[in-house]
């Protein structure tokens, strides 16, 4: 085919594509339908607020087992790992020597009670013989009357007389002898007696001694392992325990809180944000993520802070009659802050963020146009405040109202639309969790991984 033969074909071709062009400038570029969103409106209720705080678990009681005598350890009367009630014998020490200082302290007792009861005679005796000198001190003196009226009739001479002055004075000289003897025998049955008390002590101390040989749980609880062996040679009150007892139910499980956030949960109650629950229940959540089928009960918060971490420690007493919990282990104690009665909760995938991380959500608001007088639902973007996580949703503490309507689905079509106009009209249907949730399988939120989220916004605050 030449050359001539093609021109009518291109002029026709031509005429073609000229043909389709103006049609489509004619027609325009397609409008958009209404994106349809899911929506829920804001309508605020009463939330408890819970904190999860780390603790480590304590015993009720604890008692390391020292021996409080020396001796070599004949016998271990226990299991170890087993319980023990106060009283049990554990230990038994070689108690021979111990039982010779007690038998020899009681012969003391018995010799210083003979040596007592001598003193008592040797007393009576120097009393008898007071009270015959002072009889023989009375005659002397009745005589040395007589002899003085005979001297005056020279019925007796006056060497009689004087025989009887001296004998008056010999008879006071003995007499006052016969007195210092019986204080001096009095003192002997003094001392005696007091040599009594210091072997009847002295027998005690061996009685006391002698009972430490046996040594006994001095609480009922769980008994640990034995540091010592029969055969070991043990000294009294030595720094080495033997073994530990410890006092698992209830158990202790003490809970680090900041000062921080102390303040900060006062000040609400104070102002009112929050109320209070009226209950010291507190939950415990296991290493493995476990819920403690128990509740505890918080007790007490402690006074002093502690200057490296900033913290004061809670006290909280936890039922554990099977031993579930042991001493040292690391937990979570969920702790009720409070009530707040108008808590704004929002589904968590109706928060987004912008791109400095802050928080926003879709709101839609009704209008209606001046010109054709239609109401129309538009889609506006607002700036919100998240406190924490609650479940699947997230707490606002700023930024809805009641009655607010916030997008949960659709978003990323409405998103779409913004960039051409930014007032996006949309038709807004409720949202259904039920339908949300209806295509997960059961056990995939058991497994999801959890998303770092930034410390204020998580449902139960940790201190740091």
């Amino acid at each position: 085919m030449n050359r001539r033969t093609w021109r009518p074909w291109g002029v026709v071709v031509l005429l073609a594509c000229a043909h389709v062009a103006g049609c489509n400038r004619q027609q325009g570029p397609p409008q958009p339908s209404t994106p349809e969103v899911a929506i829920v409106t804001i309508q605020p209720r009463p939330v408890v607020l819970t904190t999860e705080l780390p603790g480590r678990t304590s015993a009720l009681l604890v008692a390391e087992i020292r021996p409080q005598v020396s001796g070599l350890l004949q016998k271990r009367l226990f299991e170890e790992g087993t319980n023990v009630k106060a009283g049990e014998t554990l230990y038994q020490i070689d108690p021979a020597p111990y039982q010779a200082a007690c038998d020899s302290a009681s012969a003391n007792v018995v010799a210083a009670k003979e040596s007592l009861d001598r003193a008592r005679l040797t007393l009576e005796a120097s009393r008898a013989s007071l009270r015959r000198h002072r009889a023989m001190l009375k005659l002397t003196q009745a005589n040395l009357k007589r002899y003085e009226q005979l001297v005056k009739t020279q019925a007796a001479s006056a060497m009689q007389r004087d025989q009887a002055e001296t004998d008056v004075e010999v008879a006071e000289a003995t007499l006052r002898t016969a007195e210092a003897q019986v204080n001096s025998d009095a003192e002997a049955v003094n001392v005696a007696a007091a040599a009594i008390k210091q072997s009847e002590a002295a027998l005690e101390t061996t009685k006391i001694n002698l009972g430490y040989t046996r040594i006994t749980a001095p609480i009922s609880g769980r008994i640990g392992r034995s540091t010592v062996t029969e055969g070991a040679i043990v000294t009294g009150y030595q720094p080495l325990a033997l073994a530990t007892i410890q006092q698992l139910d209830p158990i202790f499980v003490d809970v680090p809180q900041s000062t921080a956030e102390l303040n900060r949960l006062r000040r609400s109650l104070t102002s009112g944000g929050l109320k209070g629950s009226g209950t010291d229940k507190v939950k415990i959540v296991l290493q493995d993520g476990t819920v403690y089928p128990l509740e505890g009960s918080l007790k007490f918060r402690d006074v002093t802070v502690d200057p490296t971490t900033g913290s004061v420690i809670l006290r909280i007493v936890v039922p554990n009659p099977e031993a579930m919990l042991l001493p040292g282990m690391f937990v979570q104690a969920i702790v009720e802050e409070g009530i707040r009665e108008q808590a704004v909760l929002v589904p968590q995938q109706a928060v987004m963020r912008d791109p400095k991380g802050n928080p926003y959500v879709l709101i839609v608001q009704t209008e209606t146009d001046e010109k054709t007088e239609e109401v129309k639902d538009i889609v506006q973007q607002r700036g919100i405040s998240t406190d924490r996580t609650l479940g699947d949703q997230w707490l606002v503490s700023s930024g809805l109202d009641a009655g607010d309507r916030v997008v949960v689905e659709g978003m990323q079509r409405v998103q779409q639309l913004q960039r051409m106009s930014p007032d996006v009209a949309v038709k807004a249907v409720p949202f259904q969790a039920v339908r949300a949730s209806a295509a997960a399988k059961p056990g995939d939120e058991a497994v999801k991984p959890k998303t770092a989220a930034k410390p204020q916004d998580t449902a139960r605050t940790t201190p740091h």
